[in-house]
């Protein structure tokens, strides 16, 4: 068995579930089309999105993909090989065939090949695949020509209400565009990723446009199509994309040759500010984040942050949760500085923090599993910020996360213990390694975190 951990988000639907066997749109041609130009104001707007259109989707690209995966006979209990397939879509962002898509259009894939909006085709390798953000870039091989592309826009300058346009394959039907609005700006509370500040739109976004452009009235890729709240499976108006700052952030990384995206941290978590909260504060209305840990010679103890302080901004951009403060920290690079801004005493400063990478080693092949006592048959590990950001775990935790309890073991059928629980504290001592697991006595006393909960209890 290997460490693993599991997020269940019921209502939220990764759009990229379309069927592999695509739709074709047909070319027609009336009469002779007037030349069009992108609209400068927003009273040509109402004219048509045409111009923008015209000018952005021949970057947008369908991908298909095959592959294989293991399957067990519900009836015989056997496992078997099937084949298994996706389609989604992509975005050309260099002209030598960089495209961008969602990790989860291409995951557990072999066979990618990639259509252009000229019925072009190509097949694709995956240069990286960044599932903590759910983007994938792939190389298209065999391109010999300059194809069109789309600009990253990162100037972060959207505001909420401004137009868009989402370009994608919804379906398997084959390229089409869409029209909304930017509903909500820095949305971190999805359920997608803790680390991702996400683009809310009403544009359609639907089964199939995972991957796909969000596209502003420049012209330019400001988000990348990623999921959807819905009950149906269809678009309900409220979907997501990855921003282009995230974005340039996993394409930097895969030109530069790596094989996976470094986030930096900061060394501090805490809690969004409540009205409660910001009442005991002396604050005018809820807003930041109240600092509760501090990464002992982390890098937000040596810039002087404390437990107690509010942070209510990164290099100018505010932050009101964890999920916000780990995407502004994150799309830096270790070594940065950024400027925290903080309210201490019911003052305002800022302070200047060279982030750096996760300390510790992120693998988790030294899982073992508990041979005596209470906690017989569950494996653990250690946690140390590299491993527990990996599993999604707060990377301040310190303790040993259970990574599978074994059926019938007395530590999954008396002591109730669930993947994904951290063990803290064995009769009131902090538990730092895996060996303080063994041998532990009915009768004693143990304390976990279960989904960021404190539980204490006495082992019968």
């Amino acid at each position: 068995m290997t460490l693993r951990h599991i997020l269940l988000t019921g209502a939220l639907l990764l759009s990229a579930c379309g069927s592999p066997d695509q739709g074709k749109a047909q070319d027609a041609t009336f009469g002779q089309v007037e030349e069009r130009v992108v609209p400068r104001d927003a009273g040509a707007v109402k004219a048509s999105f045409a111009p923008v259109v015209q000018a952005t989707a021949p970057a947008v690209v369908n991908i298909a993909a095959q592959g294989v995966q293991t399957v067990r006979d519900p009836f015989w209990g056997q496992f078997y090989s099937q084949p298994t397939g996706s389609v989604g879509s992509g975005v050309i962002v260099r002209a030598d065939g960089i495209v961008v898509t969602n990790n989860h259009v291409i995951e557990g894939m072999s066979d990618i090949r990639v259509s252009l909006a000229d019925r072009r085709e190509f097949p694709a390798r995956v240069l990286l695949a960044d599932a903590r953000s759910d983007i994938a870039v792939l190389q298209l091989e065999g391109v010999e020509d300059q194809l069109p592309v789309l600009r990253i826009d990162t100037s972060e300058t959207q505001q909420v209400g401004d137009l868009v346009l989402a370009i994608g394959n919804p379906f398997g039907v084959g390229q089409t565009v869409t029209n909304g609005i930017i509903s909500a700006l820095n949305r971190t509370e999805t359920g997608i990723s803790d680390s991702g500040s996400f683009i809310q739109t009403d544009a359609a976004i639907n089964p199939g446009n995972s991957g796909g452009a969000l596209v502003d009235m420049d012209g330019d890729l400001i988000g990348i199509n990623t999921a959807i709240f819905s009950r149906s499976g269809s678009s309900s108006g409220v979907g997501f994309a990855v921003p282009a700052t995230m974005v340039q952030q996993v394409v930097s990384a895969a030109l530069g040759g790596e094989s996976a995206v470094v986030r930096p941290w900061l060394g501090v978590s805490g809690e969004a500010v409540t009205s409660e909260r910001a009442r005991e504060l002396g604050l005018d209305r809820p807003r930041g984040l109240v600092v509760t840990r501090v990464w002992d010679g982390g890098p937000g103890d040596d810039a002087g942050i404390r437990e107690g302080d509010v942070i209510v901004s990164i290099d100018g951009a505010a932050v009101d949760d964890q999920g916000g403060l780990n995407f502004r920290v994150g799309a830096n690079a270790p070594g940065d500085g950024v400027r925290v801004g903080l309210l201490r005493g019911g003052r305002e400063q800022t302070v200047t923090a060279r982030v750096e990478r996760l300390p510790g080693d992120a693998s988790l092949e030294r899982a073992t599993v508990i041979q005596s006592g209470a906690l017989t048959g569950a494996q653990v590990l250690a946690l140390n910020p590299a491993v527990a950001d990996r599993l999604g775990v707060d990377p301040t935790t310190r303790g040993v996360i259970v990574g599978a309890v074994a059926r019938g073991s007395y530590a999954r059928q008396r002591v109730g213990l669930q993947t994904g629980d951290v063990v803290i504290e064995i009769n009131g001592r902090a538990v730092t390694a895996a060996s303080q697991l063994n041998d532990v006595q009915r009768g004693s006393e143990i304390t976990i975190l279960r989904r960021g909960e404190r539980v204490s209890g006495t082992i019968r």
